[in-house]
This record gives structure tokens, sequence and C-alpha cells, in this order.
């Protein structure tokens, strides 16, 4: 992996999300490469091949962080902070380090263990909180559509050790995919290391997005015979798939008495 510095920009930015007021992302692009993900579009690199990085992090972060009240940062919105060049780089336990030096404290999404390393800051946080995402209960299904990724069992396992150490944890089971991805048997292997559960949708507008035609093309290739009802749950919320499962989970947060968000 080639590893660039980026062109200039801020590094701390402002959060969509809600209780959010800013994210850091320490890498430019993601070599995961989830052939879902909906920040290709915006890829300024084969990420295959390169990530970027920024020139001074340190420096730079402190000095936008200065004269800002403490809270709690989001990191993992554009990029996952645990992707494999972080073993070696450490963007990402710098970032952890000037936040805990100033009071701040993190809410992480991502797909790897590589979380674990960095369980030493997170118990020194007030607060702090990993949330994992999975998709997949087959794993050779997983490796067609995230093969840069670990398998869902270690990342349920890393999400029990870091309740075992104290730090918040939550789950996302997304994209849920028609017919591909059964989100059952992954609440019920997440619940009892998780405070909440989301579960998203795979969603898109129209055929253009790269996401998409990346779907498109795995469906082609690995599953013809569910691809055409497939796409048509995709492209339509009402369909008969997602009023089903809407069903199911209601009755699966019912029963269990999970916090499970229920987004399809």
């Amino acid at each position: 992996m080639k590893i660039s510095v980026c062109s200039a920009r801020p590094i701390l930015v402002p959060c969509s999300l809600e209780g959010f007021d800013y994210q850091v992302d320490p890498y430019v692009g993601c070599a995961h490469f989830c052939r879902y993900c909906y920040v290709l579009d915006q890829a300024e690199t084969d990420w295959t091949e390169e990530i970027l990085i920024h020139a001074d992090l340190s420096s730079q972060l402190s000095d936008e962080l200065e004269g800002l009240e403490p809270q709690t940062i989001y990191m993992g919105y554009l990029s996952d902070p645990y992707q494999p060049c972080e073993a070696e780089l450490r963007q990402t336990r710098t970032v952890l380090e000037i936040l805990l030096a100033r009071g701040f404290s993190v809410s992480i999404l991502t797909k790897s263990d590589l979380v674990l390393r960095d369980s030493d800051i997170l118990q020194k946080m007030v607060s702090a909180s990993v949330s994992v995402s999975v998709a997949f209960n087959d794993d050779r299904i997983r490796q067609l559509f995230e093969a840069n990724t670990i398998e869902t069992e270690s990342r349920i396992g890393a999400l029990r050790k870091l309740k075992e150490a104290g730090i918040g944890t939550s789950a996302l089971v997304c994209p849920v995919m028609p017919n591909i991805t059964d989100p059952m048997p992954l609440i019920d292997a997440l619940a009892p290391h998780t405070d909440a559960i989301w579960v998203y949708a795979l969603s898109v507008q129209g055929q253009s997005p790269r996401c998409w035609s990346n779907v498109r093309e795995i469906l082609s290739r690995h599953f013809p015979d569910i691809k055409s009802d497939t796409e048509s749950a995709v492209q339509d919320s009402d369909h008969p798939y997602w009023s089903g499962l809407r069903r199911d989970l209601q009755e699966v947060k019912r029963s269990m008495g999970l916090d499970l968000r229920i987004h399809v």
C-alpha cells in the first residue's frame, strides 16, 4: 500500500451525526475497500493501492482543538480509523493521545479488532465508546463484498473484550442486503456484548453510484438467481422484504428487551 500526503485540509471537521459536533478521520481513503461503501464516489485515490495521511497530524490537530470545550469526537465516518496501515502508522493512536491530554473523549466506528490495542487510552476517557459494524453471516460472502476486513467472529470477540474492559460498546448490522444478510443471528451474537444495536438497510439512489455498480456486479456474478429480487428490494423501501423484516425486528426488540434501532 502506498502512503501519500493529502492536500491541505482541516482534520477536525463538523459532524452531521446526531449528538456530535465534530469528527476526525486520521486517513483519507480506506484500504478495507468495502464494495458497498457510500464514500467510494468521493475517493481521491484507488484505495486498493494508495491511502492518504495528513502532513503533520499532531501539530495541526492540536492547533484546531485550541479553545474548544472538551467533548466527544466521532471517528470512523469517512474511513476506518483502524484500517490495516494503522498498525504501523499509528495515526489514530496519535489522535487519541492528543484528545485524552485535552480532556476529550471519542466514539469510534470500526470493522477491526486493532481497536483493542488502544483500550488503555479509551479506558482513561470519559464515556468513550466503540461501535463495530458487521453485515455477513457467511465468511465466504463477506469476502466478496469486503475482502480486506477481518471475519465477523473476530469483530464480535473485540466487542466482548472492550465491554469487559469497561468501555461502552454498540454495533451496526449494516448494510442489510435482501436475501443475503440474515440480521437475526447477528443480533443474537452481538446482544450480550453491546449496549445498543443499529440495523441499516443497503440503500442507494438510482443505479449510478459506484457502490451500487459494485454490488450489482457481485450479484450478477455470484447470486444470479436472486439478483432481480434483491435489486427490486434495494430500490424500494416499501418492498415486502423490508416490511416483513421490520415486523421481525420489532418482535426481537420486544421479546429480548434490546435497545435496537431499526432503520430498514
